[in-house]
């Protein structure tokens, strides 16, 4: 028996002196001790059903989320059979007109021969002569017939370009197998071509495979920074033969003999595809993901999963581009102070209050593109057209239009026209001025220029000086969105949208998003879904994602603009009544583009010049679409290009240019200024008694749906 049995300790010798009992301590404490075991298995119970709970509401919640997926795909499927159904009718009326072409043949009839899009005669051309010669080859290219081809698709601007291959979903698909099967056909007929490049590519396999391939990614491709891709030899070799299959195909295309149109159509099909097998694109072939994945310990998996089911069901199945709940209009965008003057139902007319103690007496009217919101105007503090402007001295009006739905299906050209004019002279009544000047962006610019050739043929001058922002009114210059624009599509479309009542923002989203895979599409599904983070707070491309509709009237007659292009034409389209000149509009305009703009290339936005009369002022930024609108000062990568020279070719126009550095909304301060009259003493308020001030800015259209 141990010391300490046999001897009772200090305290229980104190409790025994109390009259307590020793023999009844240990069954109390086993009693307590039994007690918190019950009380601890109870908790116990009481957790697991805590925990069961949980993971219900979680399957509940995932089933949810895929019941909503599996309705968007149910969409997207009767959306396609309606367009196969459009193109199929389509097809037999292409078989029948290709039937007549051939009779025609048979009884010796002249048939079109098609031709390339003509250069420069000469170097020295002026402007005026230049325009001229402009105009003559937009024709010609009118009358080869294939326009649409090669077209820029214009009027849409921003927004807009897309709209002729807008609502084609898979359509677009038929053109794409339509380049690769005639650059297969083409390796085949040159047998010897495929061999030359297999033994390339052999060699080139076996300098990588014994580590000795000089094959490495552009510089600039941010996809390949991750270290492992050159310290890792798997991921290095692999890299490398994903470089070196990407360049053997382009090869092929290059060397294949393929007339232009055809040879741009296959290497942008093929860029679709090699862009997409990407190893940065699968999350073993992504070390970044592959790291993220260890250390979340698979929870980065499980996000990416629940992004790319919340995207299919509410984004088209694309990946999410923002964090669209860390913005509110009128709260953190669109908040400069003022109030809607004028509303009908097309518009909101909204007045900005002064912020300086004078301002010019001329005012200035923003004109948005009718895709998106107006607030690309007014977008954030320190990214704001308007508040630069006001804080310029200027008074500042901005229409803010109604987001069309199916009953607005009617709405054209005509329609926008009569509310810019109704605006214009809202403006002119509050301000007590004759004459405004008036500034618009992509679509908005075209319906400016047609509003503007409407003024000129009835010796109008309520318009003082104009301002185009990436705007494109001659579709006859080339680019990527027309590559794939053929007349067989267009009908689609044209189809779609009347079927319809009107075109969906997100529609023609998606098709912008394919012409930049990379930076629009795989970017976000590596960040989303790989590695699963959450989409950036990003506050233009929020704005570019909160996007409106199109009346089918509008699109009918801006697909319709791709195929004629009537701009280019004096009286080629007739508006109001009245028939369209450009050549008549007389007043001074200034002119921007961006230098790496994908939707509206800088040679189309420039054509204006060539297209209108007055005097131009044409401005060339570095940046791209819509960073050549929000060109705020006090970026010192900023710059730009100016030449007050205007020849014919635009290429001639850059190579003469100088680089200017800073913004180029400092020198269309300066150019707006000197056409805005004298200062005058800031009014005190918005509006007058006639238009009184209304609902704060931005209004209420702008929150419609």
């Amino acid at each position: 028996m141990r010391d300490d049995d046999a001897t009772p300790s200090r305290h229980a010798r104190r409790d025994t002196g109390a009259g307590a009992a020793p023999a009844a301590t240990k069954p109390r404490r086993r009693r307590a001790t039994v007690g918190a075991e019950v009380r601890a298995a109870r908790q116990g119970a009481q957790g697991a059903e805590s925990g069961a709970a949980g993971v219900t509401g979680e399957l509940a919640e995932t089933q949810r989320r895929l019941a909503a997926a599996e309705a968007a795909l149910a969409e997207e499927r009767r959306n396609l059979a309606l367009a196969e159904e459009a193109l199929e009718r389509e097809r037999h009326r292409a078989d029948a007109a290709t039937a007549t072409m051939e009779a025609a043949q048979q009884r010796g009839a002249p048939t079109p021969s098609p031709s390339a899009p003509p250069t420069p005669e000469r170097e020295g051309t002026s402007r005026k002569e230049g325009g001229a010669q402009w105009a003559e080859r937009a024709e010609r290219s009118r009358d080869d017939g294939d326009t649409a081809s090669r077209s820029t698709l214009p009027g849409l601007g921003t927004m807009g370009n897309m709209g002729s291959l807008a609502g084609l979903g898979n359509l677009a698909g038929a053109e794409f197998f339509a380049a690769s099967q005639r650059m297969m056909q083409a390796a085949l007929r040159n047998p010897g071509l495929a061999l030359q490049q297999s033994s390339k590519f052999v060699d080139e396999m076996t300098r990588i495979v014994t580590g000795q391939s000089k094959i490495a990614p552009d510089p600039k491709d941010k996809r390949f920074e991750d270290p492992a891709w050159t310290t890792n030899p798997v991921y290095k070799g692999f890299l490398q033969t994903y470089l070196l299959w990407r360049q053997s195909l382009n090869n092929l295309v290059d060397h294949a003999n393929l007339p232009k149109k055809d040879a741009d159509r296959a290497r942008f099909a093929l860029s679709l595809y090699t862009e997409a097998l990407a190893p940065t694109n699968t999350l073993l072939g992504n070390p970044a993901a592959m790291k993220q994945l260890y250390e979340t310990g698979g929870a980065s998996a499980v996000r990416g999963l629940t992004h790319m089911i919340e995207d299919v069901a509410r984004n088209g199945g694309l990946p999410s581009q923002v964090d669209m709940t860390a913005f509110e209009v009128g709260k953190t965008l669109a908040v400069s102070k003022g109030a809607v003057v004028f509303k009908n139902e097309v518009l909101e007319l909204i007045q900005y209050a002064a912020t300086s103690e004078t301002v010019y007496s001329r005012p200035v009217l923003a004109v948005p593109p009718q895709i998106n919101k107006f607030y690309i105007f007014d977008l954030s503090p320190g990214k704001s057209l308007v508040e630069y402007l006001t804080q310029s001295g200027f008074t500042v009006f901005a229409i803010s239009w109604r987001n069309p739905t199916a009953q607005q299906r009617d709405w054209g050209l005509e329609t926008y026209m009569r509310a810019i004019l109704e605006a214009v002279d809202v403006v002119r009544d509050i301000t007590g001025q004759e004459t405004i000047n008036i500034s618009a962006a992509c679509a908005g610019g075209m319906t400016l220029a047609v509003t503007l050739g409407h003024l000129a043929a009835k010796g109008d001058a309520r318009l003082n000086a104009a301002t185009f922002m990436v705007t494109v009114l001659d579709s006859s210059v080339e680019s990527t969105m027309g590559l794939f624009a053929s007349k067989e599509t267009i009908a689609v479309a044209k189809a779609l949208s009347k079927a319809r009542g009107v075109i969906e923002g997100q529609e023609m989203a998606r098709v912008f998003a394919w012409l930049r895979p990379n930076d629009l599409i795989w970017n976000y599904w590596v960040n989303n879904y790989l590695i699963g983070k959450d989409p950036a707070a990003f506050d233009i491309l929020y704005w570019n994602n909160d996007t409106t509709r199109l009346p089918a009237k509008f699109h009918t007659e801006l697909l319709d603009f791709s195929l004629k292009n009537p701009l280019t034409k004096p009286g080629g389209l007739k508006l109001l009544g009245t028939p369209i000149d450009l050549s008549q509009v007389k007043l001074d305009t200034f002119i921007t583009a961006g230098i790496t703009d994908h939707i509206t290339p800088w040679q189309g936005c420039y054509a204006t010049t060539q297209l209108l009369g007055g005097t131009p002022e044409f401005i060339l930024s570095s940046a791209g679409h819509i960073q050549s609108i929000l060109n705020p000062p006090g970026n010192p990568k900023a710059r730009y290009f100016t030449n007050a020279e205007y020849p014919a070719d635009p290429a001639q126009w850059l190579a003469r240019a100088e680089q200017r550095s800073g913004s180029w909304w400092d020198r269309w301060r300066e150019w707006l200024g000197e056409r805005s009259g004298e200062r005058v003493r800031a009014p005190a308020t918005v509006g007058n008694a006639r238009y009184p001030a209304g609902a704060p800015a931005p209004g209420t259209y702008v929150f419609e749906p």
